[in-house]
């Protein structure tokens, strides 16, 4: 674990595919497990103890051997962090573990197939920033925004962080924002995407961003890479972040795996699907009809690598954008 990177918050699919015996589980109501940063479970490497927090009330702890034995256990590991790790910022390692638990908090409710949804999610609650007036961005203001024509369908997403965020609460408390972007970088990686690291610490909106901010799916090339530049993004950056609609609905390819295939049929042209529904939207076609958008998209098509590099960073600047963070 490199400590400088303790404020931060690596997404990482291997809970999902370790054949490890120690894996996060919930142990009961308000219980969820939190693992070290950094650690990893694999065939080469022994798993550490998860370390379980639950919501025990301090004066009843001695009310049996089983919870004063848990206790002590937890007490002792708590007062020895200072000696193991003589060089971290205990307040940098309280929002490391916060960080664990937001983790393991959606990956109680996420599913493969539930991974688009929750993806765009993040898309539209940071896709309202505009860098002229520096309104909108992410903020959790999506909470706000769901019967608006655009986000139709996000409350379904949005109903299961919401799932998420009660258990989570009832540890330690969690902006809607900081779990929108966890969840959208856990949503990635389940799929077989990159690992993205996630910084906590947004504070939420108390009212809805204003309205037609998102790019409609109807844009033309001009219009489109007009949008994402008001948002701060280059044309690079707008071509990468398109690569998210390789999962779900849309057609292109695997709807449950994040990988290149949606720079790979952009290239074939495909005709619409047998159902007669066609591929994608409009503004995924757009990107063919533009020189500079083609040639970012044969340079991902031909490396995945590539690919899931610059989405990692594109995501990144997307999730702060906008945002507004704690100071304490």
């Amino acid at each position: 674990m490199e400590l400088t990177n303790i404020p931060h918050l690596a997404s990482s699919s291997s809970f999902f595919f370790s054949s490890c015996t120690c894996r996060g589980r919930r142990t009961g109501t308000g219980a969820i497990t939190v693992f070290a940063a950094g650690s990893r479970c694999s065939a080469d490497s022994a798993c550490s103890e998860p370390i379980e927090q639950q919501n025990v009330d301090p004066l009843s702890v001695a009310s049996g051997p089983a919870n004063t034995h848990c206790y002590r256990r937890d007490f002792a590991a708590v007062a020895l962090l200072p000696f193991l790790l003589p060089n971290v910022d205990m307040a940098s390692a309280a929002e490391l573990y916060d960080g664990s638990i937001i983790q393991n908090g959606v990956r109680n409710v996420l599913t493969k197939v539930k991974a688009a949804g929750v993806l765009r999610l993040v898309f539209h609650d940071a896709g309202t920033f505009d860098v002229g007036d520096k309104s909108g961005g992410m903020n959790g203001s999506i909470i706000y925004e769901v019967d608006r024509p655009e986000n139709t369908g996000l409350s379904k997403p949005l109903k299961i962080l919401r799932k998420a965020k009660e258990g989570i609460d009832q540890v330690q408390q969690v902006s809607w924002a900081d779990l929108i972007a966890v969840a959208g970088a856990e949503a990635v990686a389940l799929c077989g995407g990159p690992e993205i690291p996630v910084r906590l610490g947004r504070l939420d909106s108390s009212t809805a961003d204003p309205a037609g901010k998102l790019p409609e799916e109807t844009l033309d090339i001009v219009a489109l890479k007009t949008s994402f530049s008001k948002k701060g993004f280059s044309v690079q950056e707008m071509v990468v972040l398109s690569g998210a609609h390789t999962i779900g609905g849309k057609g292109f390819g695997n709807p449950n795996a994040f990988d290149n295939t949606y720079f790979k049929i952009l290239l074939e042209k495909p005709q619409p699907t047998s159902s007669g529904m066609p591929i994608g939207l409009p503004t995924d076609w757009a990107l063919t009809k533009d020189d500079e958008c083609l040639r970012w998209i044969n340079i991902y098509a031909e490396d995945q690598d590539k690919f899931f590099a610059d989405f990692r960073d594109a995501y990144t600047k997307l999730v702060n954008s906008g945002a507004s963070w704690r100071t304490a």
